[in-house]
Parts: C-alpha cells; structure tokens; sequence
C-alpha cells in the first residue's frame, strides 16, 4: 500500500475496502492479517498536572492524595464506577487496611453511614482502637461505591468512568509520557499531563508505554487464579451461621474460631452434590441475609487476553450459579438462597509487575526488610492461591512456596518505573516478584502505595 505522507496526516476516520483487502490492493496482505489504521489528529480531551489510570483502591487514593497536595488531576476509569475490586468486583472484604490517612478516611465514611462490620467479630475485639478490629473487616460494596466517588469529588479530582485507556505516547526525548489516549463514547481522544501514576491493576498504561515488565511464575510463568466475586441472599437463619467466615458463632475465646466456615460450606456443596473450582468456598456476611460469595477459580488466567477474560468470566458466572443452586436445592435453611448480583469485572490476583527503580523480592520479605524511602509495610502473609485445580485439592490457598515472612517495608522506587521518568505505579503492578506480590496485592497496601504515589507525583510536577 502506497500512502502520501499528506494521506495519512489528512486523518480518513473510515478505512475503505481497499485500505484491508490484499487482493483488492495487490499489497499481499490477508484480510484476515491485518488492517490499516489511517493516521490521524486527535482531539486533546484535557491537559492536567497529573493523570491516574485506574480508579481501584490504589487508584482512588492517588488521585486523591495528588490533589490535595495541589495538583490539577483527571482519573480514568474502565469500569462504570469507582472502586475497582472493591465495587465493580464486590470483593465485600479488606485486609491489612488502617494503614494511612486515606484508609482512616475511608474507615470513617463506611462507619457513618453504618456500612461496616468486623472480619474478626468477637466482641473484646470491637473496639475501635485496636488495630485488629480496624485492618480487616466487610463492608456493602454500594456504599463504599460513593464513599469513593463522594471523596475524589470533594477533592477536586475531575473523573471519566467507562473510558479505557489504549495507547500511551512519549515525549521528543524518549523518556517521558506525553499523553494517553482512550477510546469512549466520545471516540478517540488525548489526554495530556505531566505526570502520570498507574493504578490499572494489571500494569496497563506502563505495558502501553513500552515499560518492561515480568509475569507469573516458573519457566511458564503462570500467574495466581482469578475469582468471580457474587452477592448472594441466604436466608437469615441461625443454623447457616457456621458458615459465614465473620460471623460471631464461629468464634470463642482469644478470637478463635471454634469451626471453619470454609470447609463447612465445602462439605454442604458436597452435600449437595456438587464441588466448586476453589476447594476453600467462602461466604461474608455483609447484612442480615446478605453476604459475599467467593467460591471459584479460573486457572493459568492471561490479564491481557480479553477473549480468555470473556470465556473466564462466563464459566466463572455459570459455576456461581450452579453452585447456589445446589444449595438452595438442599432445602432447609438453604432454601431461597439465591444470586442477588455477580461482579462486572473478575477478580485477578496476579499482574504485569513493572520493572521499577527498586524491586521488592522474596529475600526481603523473609528478612522483613526496611528502606529509606519506605512507603508503607505489608503485614499480610504470603498467600498463593493454587496455580492448578489439582493443587487446589491440597491447597487452596495461603501456600508460600517454602517462603519465609516477616512484615516488610516497600520502596518508593519500587513505584516509579524504570523505563519512564514521569511514571509511578500503585497497587499490584508495582515491582516485585511472584512472592513478595502475593503479600502486598493486599487493598491495604494498594492504598497505601496509592496515597505515596500520589504525594510523589504532585511533588514531582510542582517542584514543591
């Protein structure tokens, strides 16, 4: 194919026939091999000191914390709300959280408007001050929707929901990003900014961007399962208590618990005739009758395949199902459990992991190692969820790999990446390896790493 330089600089929006068909063009290429996209000028949607790719719970405390530290910021959105995991993949529980004014913050809003409830519920351990109460607890995905949208709002932060970011571009030296662009309902548009902070999850933006990056584990570099996430009524009866993790029956004294909800609910789908793909199903409950069912698992999962993301999804709703549908056919105090909601988006475990500045490996966290710039600390444990279905049969979760832990402090530089000298990343994408990941892909931490990115960013752009 043979286009003037003025051709492609004139922008067609359409491409016709001839610009795709080998044999209308004599080019020799196949239909089916590719197209031609015309070069084209792009709207510039809005120019900011700050841009932030994701609006999760890193994402959310980014944006935040950037423009509260003055500077001007615009956060995009794939999902039609803020909040990633914690909304649009009803994750319904937090771990490893009061850790930074954000969590606080956070903390506060959920407790106003009653929206939260112990994960450990014994009553010696409500008290608002002990740190056990506050780091880990469920929560009505709903409100935490608006507890979301309610503070970037308030600070200023101007967002775009429902707006995936495609492409990234450089600067004239190469090592700095220029603009974003995405694809929305108002078309094809850039985004320019000084500085840009990646809260994708899955490493998007820096991937786009030409930043290098590791995946998964092994010579086949599998990554951690993925979850559909699914609201679910069980009816409010006091014989299904043992099954719900937070629930203060499975518990006595020194917040032990007495049963393990988990392999209850395992023995009652077995019962029922019926195995889930993820051998440690658990239930939360959220309200009287409502909870938060995490009870499948889609293996050797690609983050950046949207086909096996769609395949995946689907299986994962089917399974969903299926298996309160078994329960409800047990009858008894099973009877009217039913599907109230599944989650929009899958929940992945593992992410693209940027190559930073610094990178956080498995030898520090078995020395619980600290750093100058440290950020915050990651108190969860290592926790690997079965790469296998038939690992998951021994192990569901919580593997280490022969790992040792100890709380370990991350970096700064572990959240800028190497490759671009205006971009940070927040949250599961930042650099580490496959272990230390699978302790601080906690939310906790993501916000934490989030609310640091952010300052960083704002401090990067105003020289303050």
């Amino acid at each position: 194919m043979n286009y003037s330089r003025r051709s492609f600089l004139g922008g067609a929006a359409v491409l016709s026939l001839a610009s795709v068909s080998g044999s209308e063009t004599g080019s020799g290429i196949a239909d089916t091999d590719c197209v031609v996209e015309p070069t084209r000028k792009l709207p510039v949607a809005a120019a900011c000191d700050v841009i932030v790719v994701g609006g999760g719970p890193a994402g959310i405390a980014a944006a935040v914390s950037a423009a509260r530290a003055g500077a001007k910021v615009r956060l995009l959105e794939l999902q039609g709300s803020l909040g990633g995991i914690w909304t649009s993949g009803l994750m319904g529980c937090v771990f490893d959280f009061d850790k930074s004014s954000i969590d606080r913050e956070i903390i506060r809003r959920l407790d106003a408007c009653g929206a939260r409830s112990p994960r450990h519920p014994v009553p010696a351990f409500k008290d608002a001050k002990n740190a056990s109460w506050r780091s880990n607890f469920v929560y009505e995905p709903e409100r935490m929707r608006i507890v979301c949208e309610e503070m970037c709002a308030e600070a200023g932060v101007r967002f775009t929901l429902q707006c995936p970011v495609v492409a990234a571009m450089r600067g004239k030296d190469g090592r700095k990003l220029s603009a974003v662009v995405t694809e929305s309902k108002s078309g094809r548009q850039a985004w320019k900014a000084k500085c840009f902070i990646d809260c994708s999850g899955d490493g998007d933006l820096a991937a786009l961007s030409g930043c290098g990056y590791d995946v998964g584990y092994g010579p086949d570099r599998v990554d951690q399962p993925a979850s559909l996430v699914a609201l679910v009524w069980v009816p409010d009866d006091p014989a299904l208590a043992r099954f719900a993790v937070n629930d203060p029956s499975t518990y006595g004294p020194n917040r032990r618990q007495t049963v393990n909800p988990k392999k209850e609910l395992l023995a009652e789908l077995r019962r029922a005739g019926i195995s889930p793909s993820y051998s440690d199903p658990t239930l939360f409950r959220l309200r009287s009758g409502l909870c938060a069912l995490m009870a499948n698992h889609e293996y050797g999962l690609r983050m950046d395949d949207a086909q096996a993301i769609t395949d995946a999804t689907v299986r994962a709703r089917a399974e969903v199902s299926r298996l309160v549908d078994a329960l409800d056919a047990l009858g008894g105090p099973w009877k009217g459990t039913r599907v109230i909601l599944t989650a929009e988006q899958i929940g992945h475990r593992g992410a693209r992991r940027i190559h930073g500045r610094a990178t956080v490996t498995v030898e520090d966290v078995a020395a619980g190692r600290t750093w100058p710039d440290g950020v915050t600390t990651s108190n969860a444990g290592i926790d690997i969820h079965a790469l296998t279905y038939a690992s998951n049969e021994k192990q569901a979760a919580g593997q280490t790999f022969g790992a040792s832990f100890r709380p370990f402090q991350i970096p700064l530089d572990a959240l800028r990446a190497k490759d671009a000298d205006n971009l940070f990343m927040a949250g599961r994408c930042i650099s580490g390896d496959f272990i230390a990941q699978a302790s601080y892909r906690m939310t906790g931490s993501a916000v934490a790493m989030g609310e640091a990115a952010g300052r960083a960013a704002a401090q990067l752009v105003l020289k303050r």
